[in-house]
């Protein structure tokens, strides 16, 4: 496992994968996640997103590349990945309800299993979970702690 830490404007986040990303881990929260023994530092294979971390962060990215050549991979049952599919659909400095992310899958009594799936979301940010609240406006549960998931949809409306 590689991995390297990225500098960001809500604090150091862990970036790990085999050769690609696959977890972007943040300093506080139930995502928090030190370096195993074993594990080899070295940012080159997250080279790519951490070019696209600075342009977002810096209020000029407004979707990260997800094509071939960003070097990702996230693992997740079919269900939690038409979740994450349906998450890169909510446009940049919006927000949606649990609710509106279930029906928009297609599922629309399934708003706590759209939830639990948004939870398991390995690369926060580029998949944007934190574009997720209740249904009554309050900023609800975010790997990140509910600060960070603040800060981001700051930076997005004040950049939008």
């Amino acid at each position: 496992m590689q991995y390297c830490y990225y500098e960001s404007l809500v604090g150091q986040l862990l970036l790990t994968g085999r050769g690609c990303l696959e977890t972007l881990n943040f300093p506080q929260g139930k995502t928090r996640r030190e370096p195993e023994p074993g594990w080899i530092e070295d940012a080159a294979p997250f080279s790519k997103i951490m070019a696209q971390l600075d342009a977002y962060f810096e209020g000029s990215l407004r979707r990260f590349d997800l094509a071939p050549g960003l070097d990702f991979k996230v693992q997740g049952t079919s269900f939690q990945q038409k979740v994450w599919r349906e998450l890169l659909n909510i446009p940049y400095g919006e927000t949606i309800s649990y609710g509106e992310l279930a029906i928009r899958i297609g599922n629309p009594n399934a708003f706590r299993a759209v939830g639990m799936a948004n939870g398991k979301n390995p690369i926060s940010i580029i998949i944007p979970c934190h574009r997720v609240i209740g249904k009554d406006g309050s900023l609800t549960g975010f790997g990140g702690g509910v600060d960070v998931k603040k800060q981001l949809l700051f930076l997005e409306q004040k950049n939008g």
